[in-house]
């Protein structure tokens, strides 16, 4: 429930700041800027949906007392991570949906976005082996 909103939460902060706020790439740059536009609505609402979803799920496990608040952070680390290295691997590089920017050397920023998925991502999966090793200390 968390990695989803970690994902959500980072696909937020790409969608506003890169696409929106810096206008360096859209979701979708590989056709017209009416169908760049239309992807980057399409991303921000998926985002959205997510979002809303995880939050719910989170008021439903706090509502039932089952929610455990350092799987929670470790599971956020994991979605913030999991996304920005998905986005930068897979849109980037494999499926070269968009690029970070363009008229540029994108190696360095290629290297800058990736490095700190891979950041947020370890320290989530730190958070998740102490989670884990709290949760069989309590048992």
């Amino acid at each position: 429930m968390w990695a989803a909103i970690g994902a959500g939460l980072m696909a937020a902060i790409d969608e506003i700041v890169f696409h929106q706020l810096l206008h360096w790439h859209h979701f979708y740059d590989r056709s017209t800027p009416e169908v760049s536009l239309v992807s980057d609505g399409a991303l921000h609402a998926a985002e959205l949906m997510v979002l809303v979803a995880g939050f719910f799920l989170h008021a439903d496990m706090r509502r039932r007392g089952t929610l455990d608040a350092a799987h929670a952070r470790a599971g956020a680390f994991l979605g913030l991570g999991g996304f920005q290295l998905w986005d930068g691997i897979i849109d980037h590089k494999v499926l070269r949906t968009h690029q970070i920017r363009y008229e540029v050397d994108i190696a360095p920023y290629d290297v800058a976005w990736n490095a700190g998925g891979a950041v947020l991502l370890v320290i989530g999966i730190v958070l998740l082996v102490r989670a884990r090793g709290a949760a069989a200390a309590r048992a």
